[in-house]
Parts: structure tokens; sequence; C-alpha cells
């Protein structure tokens, strides 16, 4: 089992559970953090005993998004640059810190958020990247970067208007404005709410459970094919599901869940 300074992660019944470990900050992604993101999901991806991963916050919040501290050190760090090079290293810097968020939907196996608590700035990043997001009813939701004079360079601009619509996330992106999990879920962010964070985790684990009975083979597919489609014409997401089962789609796994529907018994797949 991995070792992080600032995740918790367990693995139980082919689920790994990922736990934002900074309460006493609430959460808010530093450095570490964001490396560490990107290492955790790397390894939930080639652990073929993961079959689903689900990620969570320590403490009384989600994630209360980019940590402040850390946003300093990096624009003092290239405050001594010259002009050109400043700006080019500043790029890199963001352009590592998108793909720890991307390193999320980039793993193969299905990622669940369970928010509870704030879930500010990057945590909205670090959701809309998940492949389904739960909440508690009383928890609290912004894009919160206007406030502070900067665009959202993570994620949340590109992923959260294929989610909830291009007009709504224009106001939420514009005004910065607070909305709890009700809201979330009425606008589809959240496909459900549940009254507090037991409930929440009981509720996601449940779902967990449940995908990581299927076929991991068929598992992997759809989600792969879902990115894919997300960002081509219907034509060309067709042309390449059509491949994908011609190369993968006739597996052992499906030999599996054939005889195992016809001998009325659950299906045990491999790994």
């Amino acid at each position: 089992m991995p070792e992080f300074e600032t995740l918790s992660v367990s693995l139980e019944n082919r689920i790994a559970n990922i736990q934002l470990n900074r309460p006493d900050k609430a959460n808010a992604i530093n450095a570490t953090m964001w490396k560490e993101l990107r290492d955790v999901f790397d390894w939930v991806d080639g652990k073929p005993e993961v079959r689903v991963a689900v990620i969570s916050g320590q403490g009384k919040h989600f994630s209360a998004g980019i940590d402040f501290e850390f946003l300093r050190a990096m624009y003092n760090e290239v405050s001594g640059l010259s002009e050109g090079r400043r700006q080019e290293h500043l790029r890199q810097v963001i352009i590592g810190l998108q793909d720890s968020i991307t390193a999320i939907e980039r793993c193969r196996k299905p990622v669940i958020a369970a928010i509870h608590g704030a879930c500010i700035g990057g945590g909205i990043d670090l959701i809309t990247a998940c492949d389904m997001r739960y909440a508690t009813a009383d928890a609290r939701f912004s894009i919160r970067e206007v406030d502070l004079a900067i665009v959202p360079d993570t994620g949340t601009l590109q992923r959260l208007p294929r989610i909830i619509g291009d007009g709504l996330f224009r106001e939420l992106a514009y005004t910065g404005l607070e909305f709890d999990g009700v809201k979330a879920h009425s606008m589809g962010l959240v496909s459900k709410v549940f009254p507090d964070q037991t409930g929440l985790l009981v509720g996601v684990s449940e779902l967990a459970t449940e995908i990581a009975a299927k076929s991991p083979l068929a598992i992997r597919g759809i989600k792969e094919t879902l990115i894919y489609s997300r960002d081509h014409t219907v034509a060309e997401g067709l042309n390449y599901v059509a491949t994908w089962n011609a190369a993968i789609g006739l597996s052992k796994d499906v030999q599996e869940a054939v005889t195992a529907y016809l001998q009325e018994r659950g299906a045990e797949f491999e790994d």
C-alpha cells in the first residue's frame, strides 16, 4: 500500500478509499498534495486489484481549494526570473497542476467523489474530473477564483460546463456564487444528496461495491469510450467503440457473464 503525506489510502473489497488528509487546513491543496494526487491515481490505474476509487476529505471539509501558502511560494519562486523565463516557468508549473487533476480522468478506473463541507476553487477542479459526484445536503460549493482575480486554470472552465450546461456555469464562474448540495443536485453537478456525511459514505460505498462487481474490462472500456466520445463527433465515437469492441469485446468476461446469467449466479471476473 503506498504511503502519502497529504492523503490517506486504503484498499478493501477492490475499492480504493482516498481521503484528502490535511484536516487542520480544510484539506487545502498544497504542493505536496498536488503531486500526490497524480501519484495516487497513477497507482489506482496500474493496480489490478483496484476496480473503483472513492475520494473524500478528512475533517470538516472536502477541500478549501488551493493552499494560499503554496500560491504565494509559487509566485515568489518565479519573481526572480527574467522576463520571458518567468512566464515560461509559470506556464510549466500550471501545466503540471493541470496534469495532477487530469490524472483522475486519465485513470482507467471509475472515480467517485464524496463531498461534504466546503468544496471550493481547486476542490471543484478535482470533483469535475471524477466520474460521479455525491454530496451532503449542506455541502458548500463555489468557483471562488474570480474573487481572487484569478482565471481558473486546472479544469473547471473546461469540464464543468459539460456537466451543468454553459449558461448556468457562466453565472457561477463570473460571480463566485456559493451554493449547497441541494442546489448542486438540481443543476446536475451531483447525482444524489445525503442528509449527513455518514449516510454519504455508506451510499457511495454501496455504489462502489456494485460497480466493483462488474467486468473490469467492460467498466474500463466504458470510461475510455465516454471520454473519447465527449471530445469527438458522434461518428468518431461510434467508430472508436467499434474498434474497441472488435479488439477487446469478445473477452473471457463475456463468457463468464453469460454463463453466470444462465446459471442464475453472480459473475466472478479476473482483476
